[in-house]
């Protein structure tokens, strides 16, 4: 079976206490704002176009390039791919989903890294793990 290809962003933000992540919580579940990869739509496209859509966020600054890193397949045959993205950005806004006719997600936090290994399910920690490596690696 071909997997579906979800694609997103891992949005940090440089603070005086060190690099802190967006994560959004739909329900019980806790991730980064990602979508499904339209017909055609090249992926960094679709991370950056599920940034705006479940955020808001506008100004992001992929610093790293269009380097990204998968999850296993997990609930069934998803793969979700990731991009790691910069952006000034304190302020989300969770918009209103034409789908959903409301957002999308109950709730945002910009966490640590550490708090974030905490709240996000077992089928993101090498993805966190591979952004805390960028990002220790950058300085």
């Amino acid at each position: 079976m071909a997997s579906v290809l979800s694609a997103g962003v891992i949005p940090i933000r440089r603070t005086r206490d060190g690099w802190r992540v967006l994560i959004l919580r739909a329900y019980k579940n806790w991730d980064f704002p990602k979508g499904r990869v339209e017909a055609g739509e090249d992926p960094i496209d679709a991370a950056k176009r599920e940034a705006t859509e479940e955020t808001g966020l506008s100004e992001l600054e992929f610093s790293f390039g269009d380097v990204y890193r998968e999850t296993l397949p997990y609930a069934g045959s998803k793969v979700a791919r990731y991009y790691l993205a910069e952006t000034n950005e304190e302020s989300i806004r969770l918009p209103i989903s034409h789908e959903l006719g409301r957002p999308e997600h109950h709730e945002w936090r910009w966490v640590s890294l550490e708090e974030a290994e905490d709240l996000l399910p077992p089928r993101l920690s090498l993805i966190l793990e591979w952004a805390r490596n960028l990002l220790e690696r950058d300085g």
